[in-house]
């Protein structure tokens, strides 16, 4: 069974808090926005689709027993603590486009005059709850159209691994901690497992944050799934001795050309991938691509306190007085990439832009 990272019910929400994962298991209480900011902002939850979940039903949990006396009260509420929660954590599009989506259904709701303020809150409601069920499906979509392109790839290449089950590696966290259930990544992980072609799966610690070592590896014993963790500097390493059919990683933004913003150390990834002859994809539901941005050059990169790396813990690990520099993401350029997974399908990064104007319009 698959670890939850939310729990929710009409007028309740409690996040999973992953600071302390692997060691402690322990649920947060989100009573409304300055909750939903705050562990989104801590990284008490994290995962880009989760972030959007979380920070919407943050502001469908605190509206919930509160009266509105017009729709523009309503409104202008909506709008307002929508766009406080896309502060906790630009990088990750995903909430903004939610938010987007959310505060152009109040400004129709509010122009309709057949609708009243209390059905304009229900509807409102309907549409953040919706999110989490639209997640686990469109994840469930990801992992089957990943597993097919994996196998897919490798029967053509005919190596020695195209009869048989795959070697795969994964960065950072893409699971059911980082999305409403399933994953993305992770999801392709697990869809290679119910088909009895997964190998073996290799989870990278990803300092400084420790997302892999922490997180995936927690999902994967807690699965029973064939997995090792290894350092991100092993990666050059692996690749040349173990056999790894192909790379997926999950994304926080991609951008309309085929870059992609995803958690420190992918980049290099993509790179020591491309020397190897290593596939790389990137698995990411159509909440995670931009097409308002042109490139990567054009993504806000986060950067971090110094703290995460300098301490582990109440620990410090690194000199006193040394100076850091903590980015959570890099932008993998597009070229890099061999095809981004998505739940309509899988494209090649030079098709993505083309691909998804025409879902948009269906």
């Amino acid at each position: 069974m698959s670890l939850q990272s939310i729990k929710y019910k009409r007028g309740s929400l409690e996040i999973l808090d992953q600071l302390l994962l692997p060691v402690v298991s322990k649920y947060v209480t989100v009573r409304g926005v300055e909750d939903g900011w705050r562990v989104i902002n801590k990284m008490q939850v994290r995962g880009a689709p989760a972030i959007a979940i979380v920070g919407c039903l943050s502001l469908a949990v605190e509206i919930h027993p509160e009266v509105f006396e017009t729709k523009k009260s309503l409104r202008q509420e909506i709008e307002g603590k929508l766009n406080y929660l896309v502060s906790a954590r630009p990088t990750a599009v995903n909430m903004k486009i939610s938010a987007d989506e959310l505060i152009t259904l109040a400004n129709d709701l509010t122009k309709d005059d057949a609708i009243s303020v209390d059905e304009m809150k229900q509807r409102f409601l309907n549409a953040t709850e919706a999110m989490l069920e639209k997640d686990i499906s469109d994840n469930r979509a990801i992992g089957a159209n990943g597993a097919k392109a994996i196998l897919q790839h490798v029967a053509d290449a005919g190596g020695a691994q195209a009869a048989g089950p795959v070697r795969v590696l994964t960065h950072c966290n893409t699971g059911s901690l980082a999305t409403a259930g399933y994953g993305t990544a992770l999801g392709v992980v697990r869809h290679l497992s119910e088909l009895n072609k997964l190998e073996h799966v290799y989870c990278t610690e990803t300092r400084p944050y420790n997302q892999g070592a922490r997180l995936t590896a927690y999902e994967l014993v807690h699965e029973k799934l064939p997995a090792t963790l290894v350092l991100d500097s092993m990666v050059a390493a692996l690749f040349r001795v173990k056999n790894v059919a192909a790379v997926v990683v999950g994304a926080d933004r991609v951008a309309a050309n085929g870059d992609t913003a995803n958690k420190i150390g992918t980049y290099q990834i993509a790179v020591v991938a491309k020397h190897h002859g290593v596939p790389f994809y990137v698995a990411a539901p159509l909440t995670s691509i931009d097409l308002q941005i042109p490139s990567g050059d054009h993504i806000i990169i986060e950067v971090r306190p110094d703290r995460e790396m300098t301490h582990v813990g109440e620990h410090r690990i690194a000199a006193p007085g040394i100076n850091c520099w903590n980015p959570a993401f890099d932008v993998t350029p597009a070229a890099l990439i061999t095809g981004i997974i998505t739940e309509h399908g899988v494209f090649e990064p030079s098709q993505l832009k083309a691909e998804i104007q025409k879902l948009l319009q269906l």
